[in-house]
């Protein structure tokens, strides 16, 4: 039966190959991948599954190459011959991949599509009411979301522990009533320095405005790149660092999130979207990855992305180990 599977994949490669030379055409340069080996555990196969092909994409870092192996993986135990076409650079380029129906599924975040693809201004503070929001527009573009998974990968501000001990905080409306002015020091990316969801129109929501005698004093906010940010807020360097929620660099360097208590930042819960012509052929496979989804939160991605970004893992192996420790397959 293995080497059936082997010799099958060799032809859904071969097919792969062909349309990784039209997206090559384009500027593309996805890579493709031969599926884990893997062997039976709780995702029973899909009924019709069995000799048909499904390809999957994702965009081009840590988090999403994970997730992308976690979706081949689930596919595959539900009976279907996966090409992994992994690893697009750019959010628009692999929405084209899933808006013309070269790729059947992916996984993306709520937030993302909104403002993103949908061009809207403003994020539903409600994460249902934004997955539902989402789902219903994209349903026009011929595209499926599945229920979405409980983590949220959103904008957050953090700070090391001795900090967050020092002046006994954990949410960011403690700044404005703990934290000392000269205190307020602020690590941010230049994007999010001038965003419209970003810097400026947080702290006004907090009440501690960019300039402001009691806010936060103009000097005291630098524009780093990312890995800075990160390494300055673990040492002490920031008092507040710019992270996102999901980042394995935040156990790493044991840093303390603070809860966005105004719910400021738009929602970013992510969640498998499925071409809808596709899915009403196979209907039980949105099914699959609600059962893998309900276990995918930040914590359990804070750590595979750390395993991958601190430790060096390779993101397939990490995603497959997490796949037998939850018990969705076994090793092949």
């Amino acid at each position: 039966m293995r080497g059936t599977r082997k010799s099958r994949w060799s032809v859904i490669a071969a097919m792969g190959a062909v349309g990784m030379l039209a997206l090559s055409g384009c500027g593309l340069q996805p890579s493709t991948a031969a599926p884990p080996n893997i062997g039976p555990g709780s995702l029973q196969p899909v009924e019709g599954a069995e000799g048909q092909r499904i390809v999957i994409t994702s965009k081009n870092y840590t988090e999403q190459l994970i997730l992308s192996k976690i979706a081949v993986m689930t596919a595959e135990a539900a009976g279907f011959d996966t090409v992994d076409m992994a690893n697009v650079p750019g959010s628009q380029q692999v929405r084209r991949l899933m808006l013309s129906g070269e790729t059947d599924m992916f996984y993306e975040y709520t937030g993302s599509a909104w403002l993103t693809y949908m061009g809207h201004e403003q994020g539903i503070k409600d994460q249902h009411a934004q997955w539902q929001a989402v789902k219903d527009e994209d349903a026009k573009n011929g595209l499926t979301w599945g229920p979405p998974a409980p983590m949220n990968n959103t904008y957050a501000f953090a700070v090391n522990r001795e900090f967050a001990q020092k002046y006994g905080i954990t949410k960011l409306s403690d700044i404005k009533e703990k934290v000392p002015v000269n205190e307020r020091n602020f690590c941010v990316e230049t994007e999010f320095n001038s965003r419209q969801d970003g810097l400026d129109p947080m702290l006004q929501t907090y009440g501690i405005p960019r300039g402001a005698p009691d806010g936060v004093p103009e000097n005291e906010v630098s524009i780093m790149d990312t890995g800075s940010i990160y390494a300055a807020t673990g040492s002490g360097d920031c008092s507040f660092g710019e992270v996102f929620t999901t980042d394995g660099r935040i156990p790493a360097l044991d840093l303390v999130v603070l809860e966005d208590d105004k719910h400021f930042f738009p929602n970013y819960n992510v969640a498998p979207v499925i071409n809808t012509e596709f899915l009403e052929k196979y209907p039980e496979l949105m099914d699959r990855f609600d059962q893998v989804d309900e276990k995918i939160t930040n914590e359990m991605l804070m750590d595979l992305n750390r395993q991958v970004d601190v430790d060096g893992k390779d993101p397939g192996e990490v995603a497959k180990q997490w796949m037998i420790s939850e018990g969705f397959i076994s090793e092949g």
